[in-house]
């Protein structure tokens, strides 16, 4: 049962194993849910798909699979003015009797294609066109004994053959530029929780085991809440073609604000030289120097350089090659300082890895990182994530 399905969730990617499969199989024998295909699809999800990056392929997998049909976004181009409810005909058992089906899924699609090219504007309440409230066969909140559902909040007469609603998680394609939201998911790899702090958070099992060692009487067990121990490092690269990605940057920023408690940050322009600072308002006058970053934070720390690595080769390899002051020793240097101290550390670049080789620049950072650089994507981070937490 289901091996059909199994084969199409692994032909479109997912890792899904023969024991999600068999769990999967166990709750259908065990009645979690019955005759209902959006259920079946929360629970499939739910059992067979491991990370949340994978859900778009989930979804893909699922309509090619129960639908025949592997294109799904063919509802991207519907106004969602055209879907808004305004209003929701109640027909007796006489007019629905009087309805009559199209004659299958193939004629089903063909006519839905051959309305969504003809319709221009919305309509409410009719029987041919896509729309809400009326007996056509395409839209929302309406009555047709055999229909495409496109738009709505949930059932409603339980008649369409064809749920076709936009995927929900398609921006989590492990290739895609990032979100706030993804970028949390993928921080959340580099974990590693210990408990500091005062006893302030309700410790169950010692709670129920002093309680029970008391005959009853309740005896409350604290114990200090449980933090990512993690250490973070973070250099930003600011100006020049970095101004391309201040919003990315922000999100990264807030989301690992909201992810580490031992979490500093400083800022630096092209390459890494004597200086950085943490306020781009007084870079000139408030500057740290380098070697007191190196002193300041141990090797327990993780490093993480942000930038696109876009600049001339000299910033790198020459004395006085920075565009801003004259550096009395390469960047390369410096950097190799500070990989000496922080032996995890990798490099995030927000600039699409297919242009990567355009700039000399970028080849030779990656080069001084050991290959650690990374494209920010949300398969990009999870990588360099991993890479922070191997030993060595």
């Amino acid at each position: 049962m289901l091996i059909e399905f199994f084969y199409c969730l692994r032909k479109h990617g997912l890792s899904t194993s023969i024991t999600e499969l068999l769990d999967l199989l166990a709750g259908l024998e065990r009645g979690v849910i019955f005759a209902n295909v959006d259920d079946f699809y929360t629970l499939a999800r739910l059992v067979l798909v491991k990370d949340e990056s994978q859900y778009d392929k989930f979804d893909q997998a699922f309509a090619e699979y129960f639908t025949g049909v592997e294109q799904v976004d063919l509802a991207a181009s519907i106004p969602p003015e055209w879907l808004e409810q305004a209003l929701q005909r109640q027909l007796s058992d006489e007019d629905k009797a009087k309805l009559q089906a199209l004659g299958g899924l193939d004629e089903l699609l063909k006519t839905f294609r051959e309305r969504l090219a003809e319709q221009q504007k919305r309509h409410a309440g009719g029987n041919k066109w896509i729309g809400t409230g009326g007996t056509s066969p395409f839209g929302a909140y309406g009555y047709n004994p055999e229909g495409i559902r496109v738009g709505q909040d949930r059932s409603n007469a339980r008649r369409a053959v064809k749920v076709w609603d936009q995927r929900e998680f398609k921006d989590l394609d492990g290739g895609q530029q990032l979100t706030q939201r993804h970028l949390q998911l993928a921080l959340r790899k580099l974990r590693k929780f210990a408990r500091s702090g005062a006893a302030t958070e309700l410790d169950l099992n010692n709670t129920i085991r002093a309680t029970s060692q008391k005959g009853g009487l309740l005896d409350l067990q604290w114990q200090a809440e449980r933090h990512n121990a993690i250490k973070v490092l973070i250099l930003f690269d600011v100006g020049g073609s970095m101004d391309d990605y201040i919003y990315e940057c922000e999100q990264l920023f807030s989301a690992a604000r909201s992810e580490f408690k031992h979490l500093e940050f400083y800022y630096f322009h092209n390459c890494v030289y004597e200086h950085v600072w943490q306020h781009n308002s007084r870079r000139f006058t408030e500057k740290t120097p380098t070697k007191e970053l190196i002193n300041k934070y141990g090797r327990d720390y993780k490093l993480i350089f942000v930038g696109d690595a876009t600049m001339g080769p000299y910033e790198i390899a020459y004395p006085g090659g920075s565009v801003e002051h004259w550096n009395e020793e390469p960047g390369s240097v410096w950097m190799q300082r500070l990989l000496g101290q922080y032996q995890h550390a990798v490099w995030l670049n927000p600039q699409p890895q297919q242009h990567w080789h355009y700039y000399a620049s970028i080849d030779m950072m990656n080069e001084l990182m050991g290959h650690r650089m990374f494209p920010l994507t949300l398969d990009g981070l999870t990588t360099a994530m991993s890479r922070l937490l191997q030993k060595g």
